[in-house]
């Protein structure tokens, strides 16, 4: 975005193209040396960070075309880890080449700070999604998200793979996993959504915004915790 042709062609010179990691891979560990962002090709891939009782907490997942270590810029190490959820590809951008880089290609570094403004924004809506928003309303807002999401990359807004378990949407949600499979199944019943499996189709896009906009709630008022 905003780049010109022979601009892209100097950006595409420091990618390196790894081969295709699958599902359990790591991308870095917490504690890694920063040395590279990396950007989702193809497939996804959740950044999650140690919890003191041994477990894990989810701190986001990562689509086609999304950016992944911003967070290491400051310290020079990731506090978190990256692992692959399915088979997918990343590519690799050394960031010494690309702060180099960005410094001769101004419009490249107009991109990154709209990454780094990105980056804060979610971090931002996820902290209002979690204190502010009932059980119902947080799964149907990260449904919209990534609706959304895949949108922006071409894909199909209202059909596509969860490749993340319903444990780990949980996770990420501050949820527990069985009030996710009745959330699901309260949504299909309904007609929200069509689940399967991992495949899922959004049947009442506008139905799930109004939820998450607390216009419209589902016919069971239950309270999940």
């Amino acid at each position: 975005m905003g780049l010109e042709p022979a601009d892209v062609d100097k950006l595409d010179d420091i990618v390196k193209r790894n081969r295709p990691s699958h599902r359990g891979d790591y991308l870095f560990r917490e504690g890694d040396k920063f040395q590279c962002l990396y950007i989702v090709k193809t497939g996804s891939v959740k950044t999650y960070a140690p919890r003191e009782d041994g477990g894990e907490q989810v701190l986001g997942f990562h689509l086609p075309g999304e950016l992944i270590g911003l967070d290491a810029i400051e310290k020079c190490r990731h506090h978190c880890s990256a692992r692959i959820l399915e088979t997918s590809a990343v590519c690799e951008v050394p960031f010494v080449q690309l702060e180099e880089l960005s410094t001769t290609i101004p419009s490249l570094q107009h991109q990154m700070y709209r990454l780094l403004s990105r980056e804060i924004s979610q971090d931002e809506n996820m902290l209002t999604l979690l204190g502010k928003k009932n059980a119902e309303e947080r799964l149907a807002a990260f449904l919209i998200s990534l609706s959304e999401r895949f949108k922006r990359r071409g894909f199909s807004p209202s059909d596509f793979h969860l490749s993340m378990s319903r444990h780990e949407i949980g996770n990420y949600l501050g949820l527990a996993v069985e009030t996710i499979s009745r959330l699901f199944t309260r949504f299909q019943d309904e007609g929200l959504l069509k689940v399967e499996r991992k495949h899922i189709q959004l049947l009442e896009i506008e139905r799930l915004i109004a939820i998450v906009q607390g216009e419209e709630r589902t016919s069971s008022q239950r309270t999940f915790p």
